[in-house]
C-alpha cells in the first residue's frame, strides 16, 4: 500500500514564525528555533519509507532545505487549519496512496520511529494519533477521506485531540494512540522538549 508523508510549514520569515514564543525571547531567536525545528523535521522525514509532501503557508520556495529529491512541494489551501488538513489529505488520496501521515514541523521530540510506527499500526487501524501534552496532537493518519475529523474544533486549544477522539468514535473507526510528545510554542516547551522523550 503507497505511503504518504504530509508535512506542514511555514516559510522561514522573521516576525512571521512561533509568535508566542518570540513574545519572550524575541523574533530573531524564535526564527532561529524555528529553522531549528525545520531541520529536525527534514531529517526525520526524510528517513522514513513513504513518499513525502511539503505543504508551504504562504508560498512554495524553490531553492530551500527541503530542495532534492524524496519531497514534493504544495501549497495549502486557504482557510483554517482544519480546511488546510482536510484538502491536503484529499489531494494525496487522490493520488491513489492509501496511507497517509500528516505532522507539523514544531515537534522536536518527534522521531523517523514514531513516524514509522503510525504507519506500521495504519495496517492494522482505520486511524492514527500522536497526542500533544498541550491537548492538541502532533500527528494524524488515515486510511481514507475522513472529514468529521477536520471539522467542528477549536484549533489550537486543550480539547482538539479529545475532540478528534471522540470523532473516531462516534464514527466507529479502530484508532490507535502514540507516544504523548511536547510540541514546541512557547519558550518553556522549547526548554522542556530539549530532554527527549521516554522510550521513543
Amino acid at each position: 500500500m503507497k505511503k504518504a508523508l504530509i508535512i506542514f510549514v511555514r516559510n522561514p520569515v522573521l516576525g512571521q514564525v512561533k509568535t508566542r514564543l518570540a513574545a519572550t525571547v524575541g523574533d530573531a531567536r524564535a526564527l532561529e528555533i524555528y529553522n531549528q525545528l525545520l531541520e529536525h523535521t527534514r531529517n526525520i522525514a526524510a528517513a522514513t519509507t513513504a513518499d513525502k509532501f511539503i505543504f508551504y503557508v504562504e508560498q512554495v520556495t524553490a531553492q530551500d532545505m527541503w530542495s532534492g529529491e524524496g519531497f514534493y512541494k504544495m501549497l495549502q489551501t486557504p482557510g483554517d487549519l482544519g480546511h488546510k488538513m482536510k484538502a491536503a489529505f484529499d489531494t494525496v488520496f487522490m493520488m491513489g496512496f492509501g496511507q497517509v501521515v500528516i505532522i507539523g514541523s514544531d515537534c522536536l521530540q518527534l522521531t523517523t520511529p514514531v513516524i514509522e510506527m503510525a504507519f506500521y499500526e495504519l495496517q492494522k487501524v482505520d486511524a492514527v494519533i500522536g497526542p500533544a501534552i498541550d491537548g492538541g496532537y502532533y500527528l494524524l493518519g488515515l486510511k481514507r477521506a475522513c472529514n468529521a475529523v477536520f471539522e467542528k474544533k477549536e484549533w489550537s486549544t486543550a480539547t482538539v485531540f479529545a475532540d478528534s477522539i471522540a470523532d473516531f468514535q462516534s464514527l466507529g473507526l479502530s484508532f490507535k494512540v502514540l507516544p504523548t510528545l511536547t510540541d514546541v510554542d512557547t519558550e518553556s516547551d522549547w526548554i522542556s522538549s530539549q530532554t527527549p522523550a521516554k522510550d521513543r
